[in-house]
């Protein structure tokens, strides 16, 4: 069995390490143990995930805060410090983060149109800019089970006004699986098995994968 020619990595429609950007939005002690729309623990194993396969697939990483510099928040929590740690953070006051003019120039730096995006909460940090980065052009992917909301009805509510806007809902699996498309493409495999073990599931087994190969 062959596999096809690798397409151009950043015209391909699909995402791949080079033509997407992952955004990162507000992952802190507050806004986390504020989530009621999902299980607070599984909501950090998933970003913790997805900001994991950012790093592991090299894509730019725009990673922005609120209110830290102002002395009314905290930093991000410190299982996202140990991955990000590296990364700067765009400390901002606005809640809708495409408002903060040093965010905003940061996503136009990585260069890419298409925006791997995550934020707490759904309905409001999430939704916000992803709306403004629609409608300046950009695609938006929402990782579904990396964000979170106050309430169910609310997380909801803004995922379909989101994706009525043209964005579109993807899940922590099928990022990984997107990213790495191949397993002839050996550089990343390890990662791509440990990040689906780390977040509960099992590709390796249930793909037949041999690590000592």
């Amino acid at each position: 069995m062959t596999s096809e020619a690798i397409r151009d990595p950043r015209q391909d429609h699909l995402l791949t390490p080079q033509n997407a950007a992952f955004v990162i939005i507000d992952y802190q002690p507050v806004q986390v143990n504020s989530i009621a729309s999902m299980d607070r623990q599984l909501l950090v194993n998933n970003i913790v995930g997805t900001a994991k396969a950012a790093v592991a697939y090299g894509l730019p990483i725009v990673h922005s805060t609120v209110n830290v510099r102002t002395g009314l928040n905290k930093p991000p929590i410190g299982q996202l410090r140990a991955v990000l740690g590296d990364y700067p953070t765009y400390d901002r006051t606005s809640i809708n983060s495409w408002e903060d003019v040093e965010f905003r120039q940061a996503v136009a730096a990585t260069g890419r149109k298409k925006l791997i995006m995550t934020a707490l909460w759904t309905e409001a940090c999430l939704t916000f800019p992803a709306l403004d980065a629609l409608r300046e052009g950009y695609e938006v992917y929402v990782v579904a089970d990396a964000v979170g909301g106050t309430s169910v009805t609310a997380h909801e509510m803004a995922l379909r006004r989101v994706e009525k806007a043209g964005a579109q809902m993807i899940s922590v699996a099928q990022l990984f699986c997107e990213l790495q498309r191949d397993w002839l493409r050996k550089e990343t495999v390890p990662a791509f098995i440990d990040l689906f073990i780390e977040t509960g599931g099992t590709a390796g087994i249930q793909f037949g994968y041999d690590r000592s190969a």
